[in-house]
């Protein structure tokens, strides 16, 4: 007897709501602080590294499943069609798989502090996590006040970087926290690009994104800034002599943040046209991440 398939509608659905692409926030931020401790110690502790990465992967997927669960009470997910709690209609499952997931990686990075005999990674991840729920869980629904890609950029930033390296590392790095401005920077740009598409469901629910404040129009002028940041702080560090000159790689990704720029400024009043630019953003966060820590390496 053969399990019968889904309809393809309804598997395209689902890889919406798991949303594959956006595990790289996770990836990057380790890859980049392990990255910058091997340049700085010619030394690299695997089995630290894949626990690591397992937590954060672990971590990602509870953000994204609360993320759905506490959308869902405000009504700002209504037509979010591959909402994970829309798609199950039981959002209490939800939320309690979300938390399994939560607890296996905060067993994981136990387990990392146990083998460096230091509390430090623990404390870093334990506070990016309550920084990520901030954002959208109760009382505080931050993201709802338009301050979303602050606690980005400081969770995936220098506190996921910072712990990254540590986690290689015990110790505190400058070249690290500057890495971890990159990374910040485009993983903030991920939740800025979201935003473009949903302007009328976030005015309907109270959410007062950057996009929902200063419009559409200044909301890609601000992309375009963010963008040209990203690599002027990658030119300046490199100068500086934080970062090895192999970091120049990651103005590979240029042809990238210019395609997520033009895609927006052209479309950016257009949601059906736009929604896709989060997608193109990822994308950008990768390469540009994978090069710089590419860069890291080969320094």
């Amino acid at each position: 007897m053969t399990t019968p398939t889904l309809p393809i509608s309804r598997k395209k659905l689902w890889l919406a709501a798991i949303k594959p692409p956006m595990y790289s926030v996770a990836v990057i931020p380790i890859g980049v602080g392990s990255a910058v401790a091997f340049a700085e110690t010619e030394s690299f502790n695997w089995a630290i590294f894949s626990t690591f990465i397992t937590a954060a992967i672990l971590i990602i997927a509870w953000l994204n499943l609360t993320n759905d669960v506490f959308d869902s009470e405000t009504g700002i997910d209504v037509n979010k069609h591959h909402s994970v709690v829309n798609l199950t209609g039981n959002k209490t499952l939800v939320f309690w798989i979300a938390n399994g997931l939560l607890a296996i990686a905060a067993l994981e990075l136990i387990l990392i502090a146990w083998w460096q005999h230091s509390p430090m990674i623990l404390e870093l991840i334990a506070l990016a996590v309550f920084l990520g729920y901030t954002y959208q869980g109760p009382p505080f629904r931050l993201g709802y006040l338009g301050l979303g890609e602050i606690i980005c950029f400081i969770t995936f930033g220098p506190l996921a970087v910072s712990a990254a390296y540590y986690s290689q590392n015990p110790t505190w790095s400058t070249t690290s926290l500057k890495a971890s401005i990159i990374i910040g920077l485009t993983t903030s740009i991920i939740l800025l690009c979201s935003h473009f598409h949903q302007v009328e469901d976030d005015i309907a629910a109270g959410k007062r994104s950057p996009i929902v404040r200063i419009g559409t129009t200044k909301g890609a002028q601000l992309l375009l800034s963010a963008c040209v940041a990203v690599f002027a702080a990658i030119a300046l560090f490199t100068i500086e002599g934080y970062f090895p000159q192999w970091t120049a790689l990651s103005f590979l990704s240029i042809p990238v943040a210019v395609q997520l720029c033009y895609h927006v400024l052209m479309y950016h009043d257009q949601p059906e046209q736009v929604k896709n630019c989060k997608f193109i953003a990822v994308n950008f966060h990768f390469i540009s991440g994978f090069l710089l820590g590419l860069g890291f390496i080969l320094g």
